[in-house]
C-alpha cells in the first residue's frame, strides 16, 4: 500500500477512535501526578509555594482551548464540525470565522484542553511525550480529514487550504462569519467537555490533599467542579425531556 493511502486508512480509523488518546493521557497523567506528589521533582518543589496559582493557570489554558472549541461550534452550520465518528461529514466547507484563521481549531482547542491536564502533573518527560503523542496522533486525522475534503470540494478547498495554516492560526487572515452564534448548539454539544474538565480539575486537587493529609483544598476548582456537574444534569435533562435546545437550520 502507497503511503498516501497508509496515512488516510490509518487516519480514518484514528478518527473513529480518537476518544482514546485524551482518556489515555488521563489515566497515565493520574498515575504519574499521585508520583510526583509521593515523590517530589525540582519542578515541583519550586512551584510547590504557589500551586493554586499554577493549578489555576493550568485551568486558563484548558479552558482557552474550551472557548475555541465553544467559538468553532457555535458558528459552523449543520452537519460540519461534528461529533461524527463512523465517518466523515461535511455537508459545506468552513471557510468563515475561526475556520478563516485555521484549518482544524477543534483539534487546537482539544490540544489546549488536555495540555493544561498534563502541565498538572509537574513532570516535564510526562507533557513532552503527551505532546508530542496528540501530534502523531491527530496529524494522520488531519491527513484523512483533509483527503475527504480534498476529494468532496475540490479546487475551493484547495483555495482555502493554501492561504490558511493547519494549526498555528494567522489572525490576519480573519473573515466574518455570515452565520449568527447559536448557543444552543453550544450548549448541547459542549456541555459534556465543561464538565469534565472541571471534575478534572476538582479531582486532582482533592487527590493532592488527600496524600498531602491537609485541609488546603483550592476552593475555585471545588465550586467549579460543582457547578460545572449541576449545569451538566440540567443541560442533559432539558436535551432529553424538552424542546428547549432545539433550533432549525442548524
Amino acid at each position: 500500500m502507497a503511503l498516501q493511502e497508509e496515512f488516510e486508512l490509518q487516519g480514518n480509523w484514528l478518527f473513529r477512535y480518537r476518544s482514546i488518546l485524551p482518556v489515555s493521557i488521563l489515566c497515565v497523567g493520574t498515575i504519574i501526578y499521585i508520583h510526583t506528589i509521593h515523590t517530589p521533582g525540582e519542578l515541583f518543589i519550586n512551584i510547590a509555594p504557589y500551586w493554586k496559582y499554577y493549578e489555576n493557570a493550568c485551568l486558563f489554558v484548558s479552558l482557552t482551548g474550551l472557548f475555541i472549541r465553544i467559538i468553532t461550534v457555535g458558528y459552523t452550520p449543520v452537519r460540519t464540525s461534528g461529533r461524527n465518528t463512523r465517518t466523515q461529514v461535511a455537508d459545506s466547507l468552513n471557510r468563515t470565522g475561526i475556520y478563516s484563521i485555521v484549518r482544524h481549531p477543534l483539534y487546537l482547542g482539544n490540544f489546549l484542553m488536555w495540555l493544561g491536564v498534563s502541565l498538572l502533573t509537574c513532570n516535564l518527560g510526562f507533557i513532552f511525550i503527551s505532546i508530542l503523542a496528540y501530534w502523531l496522533y491527530y496529524e494522520r486525522i488531519m491527513y484523512a480529514e483533509e483527503q475527504f475534503l480534498r476529494a468532496k470540494f475540490g479546487v475551493a478547498y484547495i483555495n482555502w487550504a493554501e492561504r490558511t495554516p493547519a494549526i498555528l492560526p494567522d489572525f490576519r487572515l480573519f473573515v466574518n462569519s455570515p452565520l449568527s452564534f447559536s448557543w444552543k448548539k453550544v450548549l448541547k454539544k459542549e456541555k459534556n467537555g465543561f464538565f469534565a474538565l472541571c471534575l478534572i480539575f476538582m479531582i486532582f486537587d482533592c487527590i493532592k490533599v488527600y496524600l498531602e493529609e491537609t485541609s488546603q483544598y483550592n476552593y475555585l476548582l471545588i465550586i467549579s467542579g460543582i457547578t460545572g456537574g449541576i449545569i451538566y444534569c440540567i443541560l442533559k435533562y432539558l436535551k432529553k425531556r424538552t424542546c428547549l435546545l432545539n433550533e432549525r437550520g442548524r
